[in-house]
C-alpha cells in the first residue's frame, strides 16, 4: 500500500499540470511501473486531447505489458472526443490498474471492463486527495451546478475597505498574483454590481499566464454603465439580471455583445440558486466569486458558495467596512464554521482555506 501511495501521489501532482487548460474535462495523472521502475508516466493537458492514460502508454510501449497503471481517475470506457482508455489499457497488456477514485458520471463503467477483461483493479488509493483534486469536476459532473469559490481579502479586523470605501490594495503582491492566478483555472469571475460601480474592474489575469475567464456580473437592474471595463470585451460578459431592468439597458448591453440570463427575483435581488443552473447549461463549471459584502452574504445565504478561501492582511482598518453582508445569525453558536481548514503564508499575507 505505501507504494501504491507513492505512485498514485506522482500521478496526483502530474495531474496538477492540466490546472486551469482542461475544463470541462477532469484533470488526470497516470503512472505506469514495471519490476520497480516508471516506465510511462502521462497527464490530460486540454480538453478534446488524448488523456493521461494515452500519454503514458505511449511512452512505455512494450514496457506496458506485465505493468501497474495508476491513474487519478476511473478510466473512461467510452467514445468522446477521444477512444475510450479502457480499450487501450487492455490492449497494452496492463495486468494491474490502480484508481484514486470513480468517474462519478452514472454512464462510466470503466473498472468495470477492465476487470471482466482479466484486468486487476484497485480502486480507493489517496481517494479523498483525488476528490479534492477535481472538486470542481466531482460536483459539476454529480449536479450540472458550478463549483463556486469565495474569495475574500481582509484586514485583520475583518474589513475588505476603510470607512470612506477605499480598498486598493489590502493584500500583499504575491497574494494578488495568486489570486489572478485562480482567475486561469476557472471558466468564470464573478462580483456583483457596486463592484463594477465602485472599481471598474477588468477582472483579467494580468498578473499570471493563463486564459481570460467569463465575467458575471451579479445586476438585478442592469445598472452597469456600457462603458465600463469589462464592456470592453463584451463576448466574456454575462450580467445576471430580472425583470425589473429597464428593457431599453438591457438591449444595449445585448446590441454590444453582453450576454443577458433573465433571472427571477427574489427580494429584489437576482435569484441566485436559478442562475447556477442556468450557468451550469452553458458549462460554467467552476467560479470564482469575487463579489462584496453584498454578494457574498447573498451567496452564503442562498448556499451556493462550495469553498472559501480569505487571504488576510496584516493591516487593521478601525471602522470599516465588513467582509460579508448580514448572513441573520444572532447567535455566535450559529455562526458558520469551516470545516477542512487549510492555512498557509502567502508573502506577507494570511489564506485560511476551507469549505463551508
Amino acid at each position: 500500500m505505501e507504494d501504491h501511495d507513492h505512485y498514485m501521489n506522482l500521478a496526483l501532482q502530474l495531474a496538477e499540470k492540466g490546472r486551469g487548460t482542461v475544463s470541462p474535462n477532469p484533470m488526470v495523472g497516470c503512472v505506469i511501473v514495471k519490476d520497480g521502475k516508471i516506465v510511462g508516466t502521462g497527464y490530460h493537458r486540454k480538453a478534446g486531447g488524448p488523456h493521461a492514460e494515452a500519454f503514458a502508454l505511449r511512452r512505455a510501449g512494450n514496457k506496458a505489458r506485465g505493468a501497474v497503471m495508476y491513474v487519478t481517475l476511473e478510466p473512461c470506457s467510452h467514445f468522446g472526443r477521444t477512444p475510450p482508455c479502457t480499450k487501450a489499457i487492455i490492449s497494452a497488456g496492463i495486468r494491474e490498474a490502480v484508481v484514486a477514485v470513480r468517474d462519478p458520471s452514472p454512464r462510466m463503467r470503466g473498472i468495470e471492463d477492465l476487470k471482466r477483461a482479466g484486468v486487476k483493479a484497485v480502486v480507493g488509493v489517496m481517494e479523498d486527495e483525488a476528490k479534492r483534486t477535481n472538486e470542481v469536476f466531482m460536483k459539476y459532473t454529480k449536479v450540472k451546478l458550478p463549483f463556486v469559490t469565495l474569495k475574500l481579502a481582509v484586514t485583520l479586523d475583518g474589513s475588505i475597505a476603510t470607512s470612506t470605501g477605499s480598498s486598493r490594495y489590502i493584500t500583499s503582491k504575491g497574494s494578488q498574483k495568486m489570486v489572478h492566478g485562480l482567475r486561469t483555472e476557472v471558466d468564470a469571475v464573478m462580483v456583483g454590481k457596486n463592484t463594477v460601480l465602485k472599481d471598474n474592474p477588468r477582472l483579467t489575469p494580468r498578473l499570471a499566464k493563463g486564459k481570460d475567464p467569463l465575467k458575471i456580473v451579479v445586476d438585478s437592474r442592469a445598472e452597469i454603465p456600457l462603458s465600463c471595463n469589462l464592456m470592453k470585451n463584451p463576448q466574456k460578459l454575462i450580467i445576471a439580471t430580472t425583470g425589473k431592468a429597464k428593457k431599453e439597458k438591457v438591449g444595449a448591453l445585448e446590441r454590444r455583445g453582453a450576454t443577458i440570463i433573465t433571472c427571477p427575483s427574489l427580494g429584489g435581488k437576482v435569484d441566485l440558486n436559478y442562475l447556477m443552473k442556468e450557468l451550469g447549461k452553458r458549462d460554467v463549471t467552476g467560479i470564482l466569486l469575487e463579489g462584496g459584502a453584498e454578494l457574498a452574504a447573498a451567496a452564503l445565504r442562498a448556499g451556493i458558495v462550495d469553498k472559501m478561501m480569505v487571504f488576510i492582511a496584516p493591516k487593521i482598518a478601525g471602522k470599516g467596512i465588513q467582509a460579508v453582508g448580514d448572513l441573520g445569525i444572532r447567535d455566535m453558536g450559529k455562526a458558520l464554521a469551516l470545516k477542512d481548514i487549510k492555512i498557509k503564508r502567502v508573502a506577507d499575507d494570511v489564506l485560511v482555506e476551507g469549505y463551508p
